[in-house]
């Protein structure tokens, strides 16, 4: 049985309306060990030949049968196995992978076909070693001559066995000297056992062969004698690779060689990587940056409110917070504080009651809001007090009218340098004495959205000069240290209605805060992450587009490839994990910058902190593979798609 044989074979391409005949009802047979020359002038049919012999291309009619077997009841993936384990390619134009060295080009078979590392450079080197390419095994195609890139291509043809070699003009391409040692290296291989077919349009080159068949327009004209038929077992003669561990190993094997294929190009192109990234790297530091600032923002103001509030909340006259006859309610008076002060769980409690007023001293004049406080008012509101004191029990007890200013109000109403404590301040009709003055509050809560200056007097001076009334706005609850806030809360609440008869008032507390605090972030964070997605989006059109250009411009490479036994997935994994890659290396680069980013506001300022947690790292990766298999598939399912022939044909 012949090794290869074509029966009534034709192969149309479709031409404008109509179809041109390449091949026109071929039969040929060729025996293993033979050395077959396939000879005729340009367009005679002789390249489509060899690429149906090669499993490249497809009989439009008749059947081709590889030892027996025929290639239309292969799928591509059968077919890429058989051009990788029975069929060696060499090339006019050598077609080698510019950006790897001849160690591995050579290699490439053998890494589709998933075998051991080891065995695949041992090999690989060997080869080299044999065709006198032992010094050059580092080097790169460019780096190489005519006569040693052809070599390589050799050796790369034999890498799994090669025991079909199809050569393409093997010697178009090299001076004389360089194609007569291509031309003896083809020789030895053909004594060594293998199949050997030239395809040439040379007399000279043909003559080499044992057998000439001559194709004319699509038809065999003439084909000679034939030697008697060798079948020598040349894979016994060979060291064979060592078998791959199992599928999955293999395929792990591909998809690390992937990898490194994938790291090749984008170094190869350096400049194109680092634009195409980009986008990536701007989407991931924007959404990386807003989530841990959003995180920081949020343990900024609890860390705040532990500090200022020190197990407080509050208690406000009205029934709720959008209650309309909230200011008629009069009902929350000082004895309240007395009552709840009572309660075992309570350490104490301060009264809370504002005004607004203008304030004047001298020629200076300004609206204000005042508060009446009990002692140590002030730093219960986390103000610190920068000059005098805060109000003792004294000053509450008499109805003292003392006042302590904030640092704006002294600014306001006191020349440069002029020391306020001890001076006389009206405050409305009521004249108050200056005893203190606070500084800026710290943290989170330092937020100062209120323009007007502040001063506090105290409560029992505002309720008697100031405001003349006795009821309280609210009232500040301190729990006792190891209590429970929540019980402490229930408990002052039934007091209250107790008391009052109903419930009159609302109470305000660190979580309901929070919860108004979260609120603003979340929406800041949604409105900052759809900025940071639609960069994200950006970024990944811009890998696809990329990924589009890097698919046209490395279609002949991919039609490489695929001649040396790539699969379709082998060529879709190919340009799906450079986009991956790229995504991944942008989004590292993205949480590089957001971690730099938060240092540096770390430093300028100590409101808030950026917290990068691992979640958001983690995620930040996730989101980067997915953007590159989303916008990375349609470039590699186009890759994979393309035909070999075509592919190899283009400049």
């Amino acid at each position: 049985m012949a090794l290869l044989e074509l029966n009534n074979v034709t192969r149309t391409y479709p031409s404008g309306g109509g179809t041109v005949t390449a091949l026109d009802n071929v039969n040929l047979s060729i025996n293993a060990g033979e050395m077959v020359a396939i000879m005729g002038v340009s367009g005679s049919g002789k390249s489509t030949l060899m690429n149906i012999l090669g499993c490249l291309d497809r009989p439009t009619e008749g059947s081709y049968l590889v030892d027996g077997q025929d290639i239309a009841t292969l799928d591509s993936d059968a077919l890429a196995k058989m051009r990788r384990e029975r069929f060696g390619f060499i090339f006019q134009r050598y077609h080698l992978l510019p950006h790897l060295s001849a160690l591995k080009n050579v290699e490439i078979p053998a890494i589709y076909a998933g075998y051991d590392k080891r065995a695949r450079d041992e090999r690989a080197i060997d080869l080299l070693t044999r065709l006198g390419l032992a010094d050059r095994a580092t080097h790169r195609p460019n780096q190489l001559s005519g006569g040693q890139q052809q070599r390589v291509s050799i050796a790369r043809a034999l890498m799994n066995g090669g025991e079909i070699i199809l050569a393409d003009e093997p010697s178009g391409a090299l001076d004389q000297a360089s194609g007569r040692e291509v031309l003896k290296i083809l020789r030895e291989l053909h004594e060594l056992g293998h199949t050997i077919i030239i395809v040439t349009h040379d007399p000279e080159i043909a003559a080499q062969a044992d057998r000439i068949v001559e194709i004319t327009d699509g038809r065999i004209v003439r084909d000679s004698s034939q030697l008697d038929a060798r079948n020598p077992d040349f894979a016994s003669r060979e060291r064979p690779l060592a078998v791959p561990h199992g599928r999955s190993l293999a395929t792990l094997t591909q998809l690390l060689e992937a990898l490194k294929m994938a790291l090749h190009a984008m170094v190869a192109n350096r400049m194109r990587s680092a634009l195409t990234m980009l986008g990536i790297v701007i989407g991931i530091t924007s959404v990386v940056s807003i989530v841990a600032l959003s995180q920081g923002a949020e343990t900024s103001m609890l860390k705040s409110l532990r500090e200022a509030s020190g197990n407080v909340f509050s208690v406000y006259r009205g029934e709720s917070w959008n209650y309309e006859q909230s200011g008629e309610i009069q009902t929350m008076m000082p004895a309240d504080m007395e009552a709840i002060a009572e309660l075992p769980d309570i350490e104490n409690v301060k009264p809370i009651v504002d005004a607004s007023v203008r304030v004047r001293h001298r020629n200076a004049d300004a609206m204000a809001g005042i508060s009446g406080a009990s002692i140590d008012s002030s730093r219960s509101f986390g103000l610190p007090i920068i000059k005098g004191r805060d109000f003792n029990e004294d000053d509450v007890r008499t109805r003292a009218q003392v006042v302590v200013i904030d640092y704006r109000m002294q600014e306001q109403l006191f020349d440069k340098g002029e020391n306020p404590l001890g001076q006389m301040v009206l405050l409305g009709n009521v004249p108050c004495v200056v005893i203190g003055v606070t500084g800026k509050a710290t943290g989170v809560l330092a937020l100062d959205l209120d323009p007007r200056l502040h001063g506090s007097i105290p409560y029992t001076t505002a309720s008697s000069h100031l405001l003349g009334r006795l009821y309280l706005d609210g009232m500040s609850v301190k729990v006792r240290e190891g209590w429970s806030m929540t019980e402490a809360q229930n408990h002052v609440e039934k007091l209250l209605e107790l008391r009052h008869g109903k419930k009159d008032f609302k109470i305000f507390n660190e979580d309901t805060l929070v919860q108004n605090f979260n609120k603003i972030v979340q929406v800041a964070t949604l409105v900052l992450g759809l900025v940071g997605a639609i960069s994200l989006a950006v970024g990944g059109v811009g890998v696809m587009n990329i990924m589009l250009v890097s698919v046209t411009e490395r279609t002949r490479e991919i039609g490489i490839r695929m001649a040396v036994g790539a699969r379709q997935r082998d060529v879709q994994n190919q340009f799906l994990i450079e986009a991956v890659t790229l995504c991944l290396v942008g989004g590292f680069i993205g949480v590089a910058l957001t971690v730099a980013i938060g240092l540096v506001v770390g430093m300028a300022t100590n409101l808030i902190k950026m917290e990068v947690s691992l979640t958001s790292i983690i995620a930040a990766f996730v989101i980067s593979t997915m953007l590159g298999v989303l916008f990375g598939f349609w470039p590699a399912r186009n890759a994979s798609r393309l035909d070999p022939i075509h592919a190899l044909a283009r400049d």
